[in-house]
């Protein structure tokens, strides 16, 4: 660990070395050492705050032009190193090669989409109701903006978040996950090359207690965006509200996934599988409790227990394997509890519940589904993040879709029917922001809004042109003649 490289943090063009360093974990193999990552102290996120706020004239008032070809740079690079940063994501976070690639592939092109939306802004032209006037309504950047990302999606989620950011033209202050600090430094060494300005990006790593809460309470940064659990979202809602500065979050998710009786089996089990264990379970949008009505149940259960023995368990850097480690020692401890919790509270555990040897040391578990399931449960309530699901019967569609709405978040939901009366009604009273119909829960497009309702987010929708919501304000403007 001490022969480890050191990668420092990037405050108004530089590299900034940390008051401390913190090692880069593979979770797949305890003994890999990806690096040592700079932790930044209160003077060095104050440092990038400034620096921010002395780019931001400038930088918003630049030629859209210049913006489109920064970010369709950054853009075309990540997809020239595709395979290069997959292989950093895998090593780091744990997610298999295929998914991490996809995910850098996602990250790629949302760059390339914002730097297009650089050329389309928009705004409005009209006649006032008082004759001789007119009325302009424009969009202008919001200003300084801190964006604090989590470590489950460490390249697409810092670029869903700083490409709409930059292409609006905001300036940049970006506190990545400190689990997963290495995509993060690889994309804003990919920035600092791109042409934009010094101030106009900054990274700044390290701890959510000295970095993030410096951000979220400092007067000079204009908007928060947070993607992370709902106690932090919650506590900065409450901070950046009482300083009247805007805010994004994104949180938590219990997601349901509905299976009705005339669902094709094989198309249900395959999009539950995918939905509840793939990327380990740790997307928000994962579905972790399937609701499946009488005269299916039983056969979807026995199903799911044989798709299960199928699934590999392994390192994510190793071929044919479909599942990596959970990210951390204490995600796979939390992981552990809810199995614990599962079979106390009576719940039939059906697949897994252990942990898995591989050739390497890391946190690996088994995907793990529990049925004969209750709705009061906790595995049925609570947010549990990692390869951990359960079944609930229900008697008919009506009594699935009460049970789906019936939780504290709305991020994504899913229903599996061959009727199309059933999954028009669906999408229609799915108290979710996102709804997928035979198709699994987590899987979303870039070019289209992201985010959910009740406590699973807050604020303006992530993503595709509604980006804008967020990282703009409107201006009206009237012109006499």
């Amino acid at each position: 660990m001490a022969d480890a490289k050191r990668f420092d943090n990037y405050i108004n063009g530089e590299w900034v070395a940390g008051s401390d360093y913190c090692a880069n974990i593979n979770p797949s193999e305890l003994t890999d050492t990806i690096g040592n990552y700079a932790k930044a102290d209160l003077a060095q996120v104050h440092a990038a705050i400034d620096a921010a706020r002395a780019a931001f004239p400038a930088w918003s008032t630049s030629g859209i032009q210049a913006r489109h070809d920064s970010l369709d740079k950054v853009g075309t690079e990540i997809l020239a190193r595709r395979e290069e940063l997959g292989t950093l994501l895998a090593r780091e976070e744990g997610k298999t090669l295929p998914e991490a690639i996809g995910e850098v592939t996602r990250a790629g092109n949302i760059f390339k989409f914002f730097a297009g939306e650089t050329l389309r802004l928009s705004g409005d032209y009209l006649p006032s109701v008082r004759p001789g006037v007119n009325v302009e309504v424009t969009r202008e950047a919001l200003g300084v903006v801190g964006l604090i990302t989590p470590w489950n999606f460490p390249i697409a989620i810092p670029a869903w978040k700083i490409a709409p950011a930059l292409a609006y033209g905001n300036c940049v202050v970006l506190k990545p996950a400190d689990l997963v600090p290495g995509c993060a430094w690889a994309l804003a060494e990919i920035i600092s090359r791109a042409g934009f300005p010094a101030g106009v990006f900054n990274l700044v790593m390290g701890s959510g207690r000295v970095v993030g809460d410096a951000l979220v309470q400092s007067p000079k940064v204009d908007g928060i965006s947070f993607t992370g659990s709902v106690g932090v979202g919650r506590q900065i809602a409450v901070s950046c509200v009482s300083r009247q500065a805007k805010v994004q979050l994104e949180m938590g998710g219990k997601n349901p996934q509905i299976i009705l009786d005339d669902a094709d089996l094989k198309q249900a089990v395959e999009l539950s599988v995918q939905s509840a264990f793939y990327s380990t379970g740790q997307r928000c949008t994962a579905s972790s409790r399937f609701i499946v009505t009488a005269g299916i149940h039983d056969k979807f259960v026995e199903a799911m227990a044989e798709r299960m023995k199928s699934i590999k368990v392994g390192h994510a850097l190793k071929t044919g394997t479909d599942i990596g480690p959970v990210v951390s020692q204490a995600q796979l401890e939390q992981d552990m509890k809810y199995i614990d919790i599962g079979q106390s509270e009576g719940a039939r555990l059906v697949s897994g519940g252990g942990l898995v040897t591989c050739d390497t040391e890391g946190y690996y578990l088994a995907p793990t589904l529990f049925a004969d399931s209750e709705a009061a449960m906790r595995i049925s309530r609570e947010e549990i993040f990692g390869p951990v699901a359960n079944v609930v019967r229900v008697a008919d569609y009506e009594a699935a879709l009460a049970m789906a709405n019936d939780t504290e978040f709305g991020l994504s939901a899913g229903i599996a029917t061959s009727s199309l009366k059933y999954a028009n009604h669906f999408k229609r009273h799915s108290q979710a922001g996102m709804v997928m119909v035979n198709l699994p829960t987590a899987g979303v497009d870039y070019h289209v809004p992201f985010g959910g309702r009740k406590g699973s987010s807050y604020g303006s929708r992530e993503q595709g042109r509604y980006a804008q919501e967020f990282y703009t304000v409107v201006k009206t403007s009237y012109i006499g003649s």
